[in-house]
């Protein structure tokens, strides 16, 4: 048996896109204008597609919030690029239609908005956990995170 286990992270359904459902509810601080937001850097060599990076200003109270100022610094640093056609792309057949699902939502999240996180996990008929936390509750309250990841794998077993 398997399970997903989504933490504050997108769960489009067919078709959808992240750009679509990200305006789809305000309150993003990701949001708006892009060259607001992100650094592009294109490829090398090749013309169209760009990498977007988050501006590192932004980094401690948007992508980072709640985590200490050194560990976003840090986070702001070494973060990995995004294609920016990601945020048009459709989406397949998603898995959780099959496959039991689990959502941690961080309530204080401001890259996903927390109405966002919710709707997307309620229509995935997903086992919700909320956690007074950020986009990265992962890093702000890693034992929430692996006591979910922990009962999906008891009850996928």
């Amino acid at each position: 048996m398997k399970a997903l286990v989504f933490v504050d992270a997108f769960i489009p359904d067919q078709g959808e896109t992240l750009g679509g459902l990200l305006s789809s509810v305000p309150g993003s601080c990701l949001g708006g204008n892009p060259a607001d937001t992100f650094n592009f850097v294109p490829y090398p060599n090749t013309t169209g597609d760009v990498d977007t990076y988050i501006k590192p200003s932004l980094v401690p109270g948007c992508f980072a919030n709640g985590l200490p100022a050194k560990q976003a610094a840090v986070i702001a640093a070494t973060q990995r690029p995004l294609a920016a056609s990601t945020l048009g792309e459709a989406s397949g057949t998603p898995a959780w239609k099959t496959i039991p699902s689990w959502a941690v939502i961080g309530t204080a999240d401001r890259a996903i908005p927390p109405a966002l996180l919710l709707s997307m996990a309620q229509r995935a008929g997903a086992q919700i956990t909320d956690v007074k936390a950020g986009h990265l509750s992962m890093i702000s309250d890693p034992s929430t995170v692996t006591g979910v990841i922990e009962q999906a794998a008891q009850a996928s077993s």
